[in-house]
């Protein structure tokens, strides 16, 4: 339940051991590098004294400790990795254990020294507690919570919470850094060869489990459409919130009282932090464009209209949040989108082009299509609708669920179905080139780091 730790006792006193290193910014260095000219010996320990940490490679003047690589191979065992037996493959782990820490800390000492790169106390205090409040529920009382952590090297709660800041800090600062790389184009995949990717494979398929029952479909969504004196109701409502808020109302206390998006309502309207793509792109075009704390001018999307005011920003993301009104649809509405999709799917069995009438119908804030779904992750809604169809078949319309109170109609046509099996090479190829490709591109630039940075790994 706790990531498992092993604490080194004077970890603070094996980092006074690592002073100022010398070169800093020089090519990298490693075990092999000629010695420095030799110190004076240090006086004899007495028979008493007991290592209890170790220094096994420096990164800049940032010591990796003997107590990380052992905190990491326990990390690994208690997630299911079986470690090795023999003395020779478990110093092997060790090794690639010390190269992974290293390459971490390569990539968070150059997201610190990016300037244009934040990572706020009160973002990983945010992300903290969530984690922490989610672990604790695992727990039906305080003293098995604190067993817990005993167990896992932590002795208070406390020590816990510090250690997992330090975690989740040093996390945000290396995934932003990646982040900003691509976002200006300097991290760009790398492509992998055909025989890396099926070593890739062949290297990951234990960890792959079996294929599931999958299905596929296309589909035209139909939405009722509010008349053109609703939507001009809405935009003179949002008009007025909008005056409202310029003249110093509340916002988040606007959004509980007026938004319409059940999601983010009863958060003040908060939409939390998002990059581009994720969002419609009416309502990315202008959050990407207000500068915090501006509210805008009521914005139209397939939703509704949208008040949006951005509260922070950095490279590639905005924390945004938004006030939804929703066009009122009366019952004249439902019924003739109903009636359209009918008609719609009478089309198709007659033959007509799914792909035109997908084009000049389909409402655009939903999915277009859905390729190899776990038959047991599909929704409710369309799992009773598709029941047993094969491939080919135009299943009758049916109803789900739209923004705010309004109905969407569905006319779905399956495409394919896949029963249960092992998962081959052919299922995952697309996937492993884009994730192979992209730590291909992270390796390069860490390689680039190792080369202008002081890296000394210890035998």
């Amino acid at each position: 339940m706790i990531a498992r730790r092993i604490r080194g006792a004077a970890a603070l006193a094996a980092l006074a051991l690592v002073g100022p290193v010398a070169g800093g910014g020089l090519a990298a260095q490693d075990s092999t590098a000629a010695p420095a000219a030799a110190a004076p010996a240090a006086p004899p320990m007495p028979d008493s004294a007991v290592v209890v940490d170790r220094v096994v490679a420096v990164v800049g003047n940032q010591p990796v400790l003997a107590s990380q690589v052992d905190e990491e191979v326990f990390s690994r065992q208690s997630q299911g990795q079986q470690l090795p037996t023999d003395p020779d493959s478990l110093t092997a782990i060790r090794k690639q254990v010390v190269t992974s820490i290293v390459d971490e800390e390569l990539l968070v000492q150059q997201a610190q020294r990016d300037t244009s790169i934040k990572v706020t106390d009160q973002e990983i205090a945010d992300g903290v507690q969530q984690q922490i409040a989610k672990i604790r529920t695992n727990f039906t009382s305080e003293v098995d919570y604190r067993e817990e952590l005993r167990k896992a090297g932590f002795q208070t709660p406390e020590e816990y919470r510090r250690w997992l800041t330090d975690q989740q800090r040093r996390a945000a600062f290396q995934n932003r850094l990646i982040e900003k790389l691509r976002q200006d184009g300097k991290l760009k995949p790398v492509a992998p060869t055909e025989q890396e990717m099926r070593t890739y494979f062949d290297e990951q398929k234990a960890n792959l489990g079996n294929r599931p029952a999958t299905i596929s479909f296309r589909q035209i969504v139909i939405a009722p459409r509010p008349s053109p004196a609703a939507k001009a109701r809405t935009r003179a409502q949002a008009d007025s919130i909008v005056l409202e808020l310029r003249r110093g109302a509340d916002f988040a206390t606007a959004a509980k009282r007026f938004s319409q998006d059940p999601g983010s309502k009863d958060q003040g309207g908060s939409l939390n932090w998002f990059r581009r793509g994720v969002m419609v792109p009416e309502f990315e075009r202008v959050a990407f464009m207000l500068k915090p704390g501006v509210v805008s001018d009521p914005v139209e999307s397939p939703f509704g209209y949208h008040i949006i005011q951005v509260e922070r920003v950095q490279p590639g993301e905005v924390q945004a949040r938004h006030i939804l009104l929703i066009p009122q649809i009366d019952s004249v509405h439902v019924d003739s989108a109903h009636a359209l999709a009918d008609s719609v799917r009478r089309l198709l069995l007659r033959g007509a082009s799914f792909d035109s009438l997908q084009r000049a119908l389909h409402d655009p804030s939903a999915e277009r299509h859905a390729e190899d779904v776990p038959v047991d992750k599909v929704p409710e809604a369309y799992a009773k609708a598709i029941g047993q169809a094969d491939s080919g078949t135009v299943v009758p319309v049916f109803k789900v669920p739209g923004a705010g109170t309004r109905d969407q109609f569905v006319v779905l046509q399956v495409t394919g179905r896949r029963p249960p099996g092992d998962i081959r090479y052919e299922d995952v190829r697309d996937r492993i080139r884009d994730q192979l490709g992209q730590q291909l591109a992270i390796r390069r630039y860490i390689d680039e780091l190792r080369r202008s940075t002081y890296v000394d790994i210890r035998s």
